[in-house]
């Protein structure tokens, strides 16, 4: 299991979110360079970095600070936010980024996503952001009628590298993952999954580390309001590899 520290970009700088909306948009570093780096001290083994402007926007918006976090960092990287076309795919992967993150495109696009496990295997990660159970696209703002089960059951031969499931009625308020969820969705694709939303203590960790079906865990807010240590986080992780 990997412990994956999210950098949120909102015009530049590191910031989370309450429930997807920007409006409700806390900024915890102006340099998330600077994030990434102290993250990489910590033992941090990926980063996670969404680009909230461009999940809204539908285009990459934060390439400058992204570029600057991918030159800081000896660590690999996956991207979300905003990457719709092959272009972009293609010049991410190919200018430092480990892993890419389609999320609107797994509803609305299936052919891009088809073409681009084909065209970069083991490098493109699924997001799939729930809203009461149905997934949420275009930056959350639009909610589609397909479950998150019956998407991932759809695009399971596709041969993607993990599914990020977040539930986003969790997400930024530390209300504690939605487990049950991303254990149900875990146990019908083979598909890696990867739990995302509300983490806020270190005892959600534990849960999700006792949860065999789920391979990983992004944290965001909780690291930034010191809920814990990232080293905290994968202490339990090392924990649980002893036993």
């Amino acid at each position: 299991m990997i412990v994956y520290p999210a950098i949120d970009l909102k015009d530049g700088k590191c910031v989370r979110l309450e429930q997807g909306d920007m409006s409700r948009a806390t900024i915890f570093n102006e340099n998330p360079a600077k994030q990434a780096v102290a993250f990489e001290k910590s033992g941090a083994e990926w980063i996670h970095i969404v680009d909230l402007n461009g999940a809204f926007e539908g285009r990459t918006v934060n390439k400058d600070a992204v570029m600057e976090i991918v030159n800081a960092v000896n660590i690999p990287v996956q991207l979300g936010g905003g990457i719709r076309d092959q272009s972009m795919i293609d010049f991410w992967l190919n200018n430092g980024i480990t892993r890419i993150i389609l999320g609107t495109a797994t509803v609305k696009d299936p052919d891009l996503v088809r073409w681009a496990c084909a065209m970069w295997p083991e490098r493109i990660v699924l997001g799939l952001d729930a809203n009461s159970g149905r997934v949420a696209v275009e930056g959350w703002a639009e909610v589609s009628d397909i479950t998150a089960e019956d998407l991932a059951r759809s695009l399971e031969g596709v041969g993607a590298a993990a599914i990020i499931y977040t539930d986003i009625s969790r997400d930024g308020i530390l209300q504690g993952p939605n487990i049950d969820a991303t254990m149900k969705l875990a146990k019908c694709v083979k598909t890696p999954i990867i739990a995302s939303g509300g983490i806020s203590c270190i005892q959600d960790i534990r849960k999700i580390f006792s949860s065999p079906p789920i391979a990983g865990v992004i944290v965001g807010r909780a690291l930034y309001d010191r809920k814990f240590s990232l080293e905290a986080a994968l202490n339990v992780f090392s924990e649980s590899e002893r036993r």
